[in-house]
């Protein structure tokens, strides 16, 4: 039997599927990005596994991640989005997913991409490391979006950010897909 990261539930097809394709890869492609950005602030005070099983719904309910149809959401999109039982339905996060669409689009601007951002902070090296769920990194990350206005961007779901999208590589060492550099 192929063994994979403890925190991977190998009874969920979709969770499997994320941790053997996606988790840990390098992604360059912007949508994907955004995508992982919003759904980590769903993830605050809840469990990936909970937030994965509702990947599909809110790629409908939130226009495909969308981030210019997103940034122009109003009151009676929030209010639709809260009554939707396929969701999590919390408004802070709500409301703050619409701010942080439109900061992070500013930044994308400021920047040419939001993962040139990032590389601005981590340089251009994927860091290898198993255990932590914060980091200097993450938590200067953490810091500067938080400056920029941006709310449930706490470290802990920065580093969680990071590593879905490659910037930290962190399968468990006794993970099949675990790898030092």
């Amino acid at each position: 039997m192929v063994q994979r990261c403890k925190w991977c539930n190998v009874k969920n097809e979709s969770y499997v599927k994320y941790h053997d394709t996606e988790f840990g890869v390098p992604v360059l492609d912007e949508r994907y990005i955004f995508e992982m950005f919003i759904l980590e602030t769903f993830q605050a005070g809840l469990s990936w596994e909970c937030v994965l099983n509702k990947r599909l719904d809110f790629e409908v309910a939130f226009d495909y991640f969308d981030i210019d149809k997103i940034c122009e959401y109003d009151e009676v999109k929030i209010t639709k989005l809260l009554n939707n039982p396929r969701l999590i339905r919390n408004k802070l996060k709500m409301k703050a997913v619409v701010n942080n669409a439109k900061i992070y689009r500013g930044i994308v601007k400021l920047f040419g991409s939001f993962y040139a951002y990032l590389k601005s902070f981590a340089g251009d090296k994927v860091i290898y490391e198993v255990g932590p769920t914060t980091s200097p990194l993450s938590n200067k990350i953490s810091a500067d979006l938080k400056s920029r206005g941006m709310k449930f961007v706490g470290s802990t779901t920065i580093y969680s950010f990071l590593q879905a999208i490659g910037i930290i590589y962190a399968h468990d060492e006794n993970c099949y897909k675990y790898r030092k550099n």
